[in-house]
């Protein structure tokens, strides 16, 4: 068994309400186990035995949109590759210790070279934006919501969907599941 942290895009907003206690359930008919949800915004954490994440996102993706009626995008990640974003510096010590907000886009494929300088074009004296691996990085020394730059029109300009969240949503994240449940070491 594996673990994952799987990011939803579109639960929760724009009139689409869903219950934490409904979204475990589905994820649960899916045939994942020890699944939790942390905070009601989309953060599902679960165990499985499958082991691509891709064909993992897709799955989700299908049987949310099954149930609910609406497209729910997932981005699934371990917890090494979230350590790593964790980890990794977009900004220079001085800007992200500055920052008033600092969030993490969680997309589906790599960026490529190409993709890397669209994000990196939106970059302004307030806001530093860096695509590495799956992830959009943006730190901003104003508030996510005062941005001139916003999470729709790099979407757009990328073509493909992305969900972000704050860092520190990934770090107590991180803190929390620090370990596999018991369940799921017996069966590893």
């Amino acid at each position: 068994m594996k673990r994952y942290f799987c990011f939803l895009r579109a639960i929760n907003v724009g009139g689409h309400t869903v219950t934490m206690q409904q979204l475990r359930k589905l994820f649960e008919s899916m045939g994942f186990s020890d699944v939790e949800t942390f905070i009601a915004s989309g953060n599902v954490i679960f165990n499985s035995a499958h082991r691509d994440s891709h064909l993992t996102e897709r799955l989700i993706s299908k049987k949310l949109k099954e149930s609910l009626g609406y497209e729910v995008d997932a981005f699934v990640r371990t917890r090494e590759e979230l350590a790593a974003v964790e980890a990794f510096r977009p900004s220079s010590d001085d800007r992200i210790a500055s920052a008033l907000s600092y969030h993490v886009g969680f997309a589906g494929d790599a960026f490529d070279k190409s993709d890397q300088k669209k994000i990196e074009a939106f970059s302004t004296d307030l806001d530093d934006l860096r695509a590495e691996g799956r992830e959009v990085y943006w730190v901003a020394q104003t508030r996510f919501s005062d941005s001139k730059v916003s999470s729709a029109a790099l979407e757009k300009a990328l073509g493909r969907k992305a969900t972000f969240r704050n860092i520190n949503t990934v770090r107590r994240l991180l803190d929390k599941y620090a370990v596999l449940p018991k369940s799921a070491k017996k069966k590893s």
